[in-house]
């Protein structure tokens, strides 16, 4: 396969990717509320929202699956500008803008109109992305061996660090970093518990060097700046993926086998790690999480290669495709927008239209639908963001 041919299955699946992560969970969770008796209701709110700490539902994969997709979107890119004929200090100039930018652009997206001032936190996706892309654009540029190899050093660096960390849970440890006895981990993975692990600790330090109204505690959900670490080993295995799959000498029919086999491994290899050695947590992106996560991406995106480029339904993943080719100007639309357009739609719609017990399924699904139009429109005139 040629770097510039252009596989439809990956836009289609980056497209889902994004509609899942802009669409609130279409409101079905708070319409699961209202039935809590319902075992079908709470499984699928279950499914739509984030776990509390360990363990993993189908709203947990959104994240990593785009983060995959980065990597595997920078390997390609890279290639394409090797082609294209720009040297490796051009291409690296180039990584270090689009890094600045994202990570900017995510202090901004997490900064609120109340906060009065720049809200210096990074663990918003982009700000993520934007802490690792140096790393990755390096280890991409040198190949894939560099990368599987850094996944390694990555994944065990970062159980080692979080292992040798003490962890004191005294009642008053507890409550000067936000935590609760109840969020103590047992045993050995003790060291991985909400608020009072190593990373926690890292951004108590970190944040409040940074310009503060007051002083930096704890993330409410968990979440810390270090997680762009294993992240950065979740978009490596998206590079490796581009590399040795996407572009080897193999039929559609295998490649997809192929990425289906790596993820059942990964998945497995992740599921053994979660038993035996680090718990499976996604808000700290633990080892075994990235491993875990990224067998239940390999084999997403094994289906959505089989679907386009074997079955050849191209004409079913289109709407996905206008989104996929545009997924930087959902998310900032949504991020920015999305509460505007909501008041807008019941002002000129009615808000009675957004009534009833449905009201929150019609609410989600209508912004959804206006920022797919807003895609497709950019689509039709060849408009395309990017950093």
């Amino acid at each position: 396969m040629h770097v510039h041919q252009r596989l439809v299955s990956l836009d289609a699946f980056r497209g889902f990717i994004m509609l899942m992560m802009v669409s609130s969970g279409f409101g079905l969770v708070q319409m699961a509320k209202g039935y809590p008796e319902s075992a079908g209701w709470q499984a699928v709110a279950f499914q739509l929202s984030h776990v509390e700490w360990a363990g993993c539902a189908l709203w947990d994969l959104i994240q990593p699956a785009f983060m995959f997709m980065v990597g595997m979107a920078v390997l390609l890119s890279m290639m394409r500008r090797k082609q294209e004929g720009q040297g490796f200090a051009k291409r690296g100039f180039h990584a270090l803008l689009r890094a600045v930018a994202l990570v900017l652009l995510g202090v901004l997206l997490a900064t609120r109109a109340g906060d009065g001032q720049t809200n210096w936190i990074f663990t918003n996706v982009l700000a993520q992305i934007g802490l690792g892309y140096v790393f990755l654009f390096v280890l991409a540029s040198l190949g894939w061996e560099y990368c599987a190899a850094a996944v390694v050093v990555i994944l065990v660096g970062d159980w080692y660090w979080f292992f040798q960390h003490p962890v004191t849970v005294t009642e008053e440890a507890l409550a000067a970093a936000g935590a609760n006895a109840g969020e103590v981990l047992p045993g050995r993975f003790i060291h991985w518990s909400k608020h009072v692990n190593v990373a926690a600790e890292f951004d108590r330090w970190l944040l409040n060097l940074l310009p503060r109204g007051e002083p930096f505690v704890t993330n409410a959900g968990g979440y810390t700046t270090m997680n762009f670490v294993p992240a950065l080993a979740t978009m490596l295995l998206g590079a490796v993926t581009g590399e040795r799959l996407m572009r080897s000498g193999r039929t559609h029919g295998q490649r997809a086998a192929g990425l289906l086999i790596a993820g059942v491994v990964c998945l497995l290899v992740g599921t053994v790690m979660g038993f035996v050695a680090v718990p499976v947590v996604k808000r700290i992106w633990t080892p075994s999480w990235v491993m875990f996560s990224g067998g239940w991406v390999l084999m997403m995106l094994a289906a959505f290669y089989w679907l386009v480029e074997v079955a050849g339904w191209r004409r079913l993943v289109f709407p996905l495709v206008v989104v996929g080719m545009n997924s930087l100007f959902i998310y900032v639309m949504h991020s920015l927008a999305a509460g505007w357009i909501l008041t807008t739609l019941k002002t000129h719609a009615g808000a009675e239209l957004f009534g009833g017990s449905w009201g929150p399924v019609w609410e989600r699904c209508s912004v959804l639908a206006v920022l797919w139009l807003l895609c497709f429109w950019l689509y039709r005139q060849r408009a395309f963001l990017r950093l």
